[in-house]
This record gives structure tokens, C-alpha cells and sequence, in this order.
């Protein structure tokens, strides 16, 4: 017998599940599957774990699901199922690794795209009036910003040729396209766990990871969870100076 866990779960209950059926003569097969809500009509990329000869008795499921190749590719016989959209990434446990890891790059790949942006977006800062106090740091040239950026344009033709183009910035331009100031978000942005688990892998191995890692803080920081740390920091700076904290921007 063969049990598929096809959910997003964490690595370490594969490995321990699996110990535990194979005393019992069942196989697992753990799926790290890609793809979110459009993979009905593209097919799911899906990263594989578990016994060799459970894997191969369930190939034809998985190159259903699957994508298949890119139009117009031949790929070479040797070189397996990855081109088709899918992988055997080793034992039980592996494949739910994997999508772990490919969660965390996902991460900090749309950390990336949406700090862009946000500079782009303040291309114009220069025009705007600024406050002039002990509290505010002056703009510095503010000749060099004065470009009103269209960034649903940008976004647009960063998907034609560009070394940053990727199917995220295909869903960021689009997007951007239905509504450029985002006013249909708050701004919260939840992490499902394998952020962190890619994090405590990175611990773990003593392989740094200071960009995945910035960008789960920085989605912490959106949930509010830095928010006494910040009043703490603004306490500090009335005791020992005197600094009166101004209020937020749009409040």
C-alpha cells in the first residue's frame, strides 16, 4: 500500500510518518506541490519524496497532474521528469524539503518585487512638501526625485525580456493593473509556516539565509508584532533626548 501526502506539510512528520508505516509495509509518498489556484489549468509542479519503487508505481498520476514540457521544447531522454514538471527529490521527506525551501525563496522574491516598487513609487518625493523639524530627516537633492512613475507600466514591461521577469511579476503587474494604489489591501501579509521551517532548516545546517530571513521579519512586521518594539524604541529616544514622537503618516 501507498499513502500521498500531497499538502504543504512539514518535512520532519514525513520522515517520521514514513518510519512508522514502513513497519507496517506502507509506503509514503510525500508531494510538495506548486502551482496555487491556477495550477488546475497549468498543472502543478510537484516535488516528490519516498521509496523508488512507490514513486514509479505512481509516475503516470504525477505526469497527469503535471505540466508537461514547454511548447515547442524537446527535451533530451536523459533528461528525466523535471522538464515535464515534476521530480523524485529522494527518500520520504524530500520532496516536502524541497517545497519548503521553494517556499522561502518565494518569500524573499516577492519581499524583493514589492520593495522595488515601493522605491519606484517614491520617485517623486521631491515634489511633495516635507516638514521641517528636529524630528525629520531633510531630503537631500530632491531634484534628483521628481519622476512620477507609472508603475502598473513598469511592472508591464518588466515582463517583456527582462532579467526579472517570472511568473510572480506576471501576477504583480496584473494587479497593479486593476488597481494601482492597492486600496483593496491592508497591508497584512500571513506566513503559513514554511518560511520558518526553511529558516530553522538554514539554523540548523549553519547555512546563512539573511534574505529569507528578512523577509519573513518583515511579513511579522506587517501582523503588528513589531509594534511595542517600535514604541520602545520611541521611549528610549524621549528619555535620553527629549524626542517627541510625531504622528504616523496619514493619521
Amino acid at each position: 500500500d501507498i499513502v500521498i501526502d500531497g499538502g504543504n506539510s512539514y518535512y520532519h512528520d514525513a520522515v517520521d510518518q514514513a518510519a512508522k508505516l514502513a513497519g507496517k509495509g506502507i509506503h509514503l509518498v510525500d508531494v510538495g506541490t506548486s502551482g496555487g489556484v491556477w495550477g488546475l489549468e497549468r498543472g502543478y509542479c510537484l516535488m516528490i519524496g519516498g521509496p523508488d519503487v512507490a514513486v514509479q508505481h505512481l509516475d503516470s498520476i504525477f505526469a497527469t497532474l503535471a505540466p508537461g514540457a514547454d511548447a515547442g521544447s524537446n527535451p533530451p531522454k536523459d533528461a528525466g521528469t523535471a522538464p515535464f514538471g515534476y521530480l523524485h527529490c529522494g527518500p520520504s521527506g524530500a520532496g516536502h524539503f524541497v517545497k519548503m525551501v521553494h517556499n522561502g525563496i518565494e518569500y524573499g522574491v516577492m519581499a524583493a518585487y514589492a520593495e522595488g516598487m515601493n522605491i519606484l513609487k517614491s520617485a517623486n518625493a521631491g515634489k511633495r512638501q516635507r516638514t521641517a523639524d528636529a524630528e525629520t530627516s531633510p531630503l537631500e537633492n530632491p531634484q534628483y526625485y521628481q519622476f512620477d512613475i507609472d508603475l502598473p507600466q513598469v511592472a508591464e514591461v518588466w515582463r517583456h525580456g527582462s532579467v526579472i521577469g517570472s511568473w510572480l511579476l506576471d501576477l504583480t503587474a496584473g494587479a497593479l493593473k486593476g488597481d494601482p494604489g492597492l486600496a483593496n489591501y491592508g497591508g497584512r501579509v500571513s506566513d503559513s509556516g514554511e518560511g520558518r521551517w526553511t529558516l530553522k532548516a538554514a539554523i540548523d545546517t549553519g547555512v546563512p539565509a539573511p534574505v529569507l530571513s528578512s523577509a519573513l521579519f518583515d511579513r511579522f512586521s506587517s501582523q503588528g508584532e513589531s509594534e511595542f518594539a517600535d514604541k520602545l524604541l520611541s521611549a528610549m529616544r524621549y528619555a535620553f533626548g527629549g524626542h517627541v514622537e510625531k504622528p504616523k503618516a496619514g493619521k
